[in-house]
């Protein structure tokens, strides 16, 4: 005879388990499959922290190491490329020239403005330096960066720096920078002949005055210097580039002004419509910028100028026209 405990299961093979019981005892309780659940799930979860927590194969480290050198590689390729365009500008004339006809301009103008009533005539000789900057300083900076891309193109040199295993924008940004390190170094050197001549009219107001000239010329020239490097790499040939920087200076510096201010006596434009035409405009952004240090410049400023445009506002549009100039130079080059 069989024991009870030793009886077949029933219900298709299925046991009872053994489970606690209410009153805190252990006994037999039917499985309903919670229990198989709950435990599957502790497995899934284990099993995907684990699976986060794992080590890195050696082909997803090899991935990344490789992420991370050609990152390394392009900024060591700008770099590069910036050094060796500065050391091919300081070479040529053009660092020399550029900062003795700063020098010049800026010696010329404080000299002749400050030839009456000495120190009172600081803020107007100020003024005069940033109003005239707007028309020597973007000129200075199309005609140096003209010939960026185009110039080694036509020389043959750039096919052999785009055969290199970098991509064709580090060779253009490379340039940018190197050219625009010798830019600004040529500004800050003449005009500080500017400087000294106006520390002795009106001592050290007069340069604190006069620092917001420089720094708008330094800014607003590496602008005008990206729109340049932007032309060179459009045109196929230096006439064509030479040109197209030429009528860039004639919209920005005299056609630009021309139209905004009849749109302005036409239209009746709002003050931020007034805003966004000066910071549309780099040359304008020049002029505001280095009227910042000087008192009263509403009336040397021009009624583009005369607008409520804050100084940061100026900046960050410059460095906007940088930024798209020289992503829209860099991208015209990796698509050709």
């Amino acid at each position: 005879m069989t024991a009870p405990d030793d009886e077949p299961t029933r219900g298709g093979g299925e046991s009872d388990a053994r489970g606690p019981r209410p009153d805190g005892g252990v006994g037999e309780v039917p499985d309903t499959g919670v229990g198989r659940a709950l435990a599957s799930r502790r497995v899934r979860d284990d099993g995907a922290a684990s699976e986060t927590e794992r080590p890195l194969t050696g082909r997803e480290a090899s991935e990344r190491t490789a992420s991370t050198g050609r990152a390394a590689s392009r900024r060591e390729a700008v770099v590069g490329f910036a050094r060796r365009e500065y050391r091919v500008a300081a070479r040529s004339r053009w660092p020399v020239g550029l900062a003795a006809l700063f020098a010049a301009f800026t010696v010329g103008v404080v000299q002749y403005g400050a030839s009456g009533a000495g120190a009172s005539t600081v803020p107007a000789v100020v003024a005069s330096v940033a109003a005239l900057s707007t028309y020597v300083v973007p000129l200075a900076a199309l005609a140096f960066g003209y010939a960026t891309v185009v110039g080694p193109a036509t020389r043959g040199e750039l096919d052999v720096l785009y055969a290199l295993p970098v991509p064709r924008w580090t060779v253009v940004v490379g340039a940018f920078a190197g050219r625009a390190l010798t830019f600004t170094g040529a500004v800050c050197i003449g005009y500080a002949f500017g400087g000294a001549a106006l520390y002795r009219v009106g001592g050290l107001d007069a340069v604190n005055a006069f620092l917001p000239t420089v720094a708008a010329a330094v800014l607003a020239g590496v602008a005008f210097l990206a729109i340049a490097v932007l032309v060179s790499t459009v045109a196929g040939e230096k006439a064509s580039a030479l040109g197209g920087v030429l009528l860039a200076w004639a919209w920005f510096v005299l056609v630009h002004d021309v139209v905004s201010l009849t749109a302005v006596v036409v239209l009746d434009l709002p003050a931020s419509a007034l805003a966004a035409l000066v910071a549309a405009n780099p040359a304008d952004c020049l002029r505001v910028l280095g009227m910042a240090g000087v008192p009263s410049a509403s009336g040397a400023a021009g009624a583009l100028g005369a607008t409520a445009v804050s100084v940061p506002v100026v900046v960050v549009a410059l460095l906007a026209w940088i930024t798209l100039a020289l992503a829209a130079a860099a991208r015209s080059t990796s698509t050709r």
